[in-house]
């Protein structure tokens, strides 16, 4: 099964684009709860971690695509950045991100657009690193948005991706199918009111090339340094590359 295939709304005739947006519009106001509450927080610390690779880097700018509420972009101060950007095509998602970069008082740090990462409003080489966490499986085309990154580096720029994995060994494999196959969906859609959200995510990632698969597609776009890290059992990696 390729990235392109999985979809939130069978049946819908929009792309994969338009779906994705409408799906996180829909869940926007209840997605930080739940993506705390369904990991038990330790997207948290995954996140976190991005960041301390990210320090050694030390960026003058940087860009955080699919940002969603802006928590990696929030974290990402922490670098010491100048200017960080956030990226995203979901208005819903933005818009919570901005009432936290305010009540942090971060918005001269960190600015939040409305866009596409498959067709990123910036000239080349303009950033000194470029982050993602949980969105690159959501892109409609993987690996144009991988060259979209590629383009607006600067050389030598640094790309950390954060994504969730799928555990394979005894008993985590085991306990991770069943909890996202039949404990995910059914609480996502009772706290988000979303039919599908909670569904295409465990398919999401099942159709996710990851691991060596996703270096090799990195290599293919002329990233350079290319690693992959495996966090708690598996159940998410953090890649990195440059350019």
């Amino acid at each position: 099964m390729s990235n392109q295939t999985v979809l939130p709304y069978k049946g819908n005739d929009d792309s994969k684009k338009e779906q994705v947006a409408e799906m996180f519009n829909n869940i926007s106001k209840r997605y930080d709860f739940l993506n705390h509450f369904l990991s038990a927080g330790i997207d948290i610390k995954w996140r976190k971690k991005v960041i301390k690779m990210l320090q050694k880097e030390n960026p003058k700018s940087i860009l955080d695509i699919a940002t969603g509420t802006a928590d990696l972009a929030i974290e990402a101060t922490k670098t010491g950045a100048d200017k960080i950007v956030g990226i995203d095509i979901s208005q819903g998602m933005l818009d919570i991100g901005q009432t936290k970069i305010e009540a942090k008082k971060l918005d001269h740090i960190i600015e939040l657009q409305l866009g596409d990462s498959e067709n990123l409003p910036f000239e080349d080489n303009k950033f000194d690193a470029a982050i993602v966490s949980f969105g690159v499986r959501n892109f409609e085309n993987l690996e144009k948005g991988l060259e979209e990154i590629y383009r607006v580096l600067k050389e030598g720029g640094k790309l950390i991706v954060l994504e969730f994995s799928k555990p394979k060994s005894f008993p985590f494999k085991q306990l991770y199918n069943f909890y996202f196959k039949y404990i995910l969906p059914v609480v996502g859609r009772l706290i988000s009111k979303d039919q599908a959200a909670y569904s295409y995510l465990p398919a999401s990632v099942n159709a996710f090339p990851e691991g060596k698969h996703f270096l090799e597609i990195l290599k293919n776009i002329r990233f350079k340094q290319t690693e992959w890290k495996s966090l708690t059992f598996g159940i998410s990696s953090i890649y990195s590359a440059k350019k």
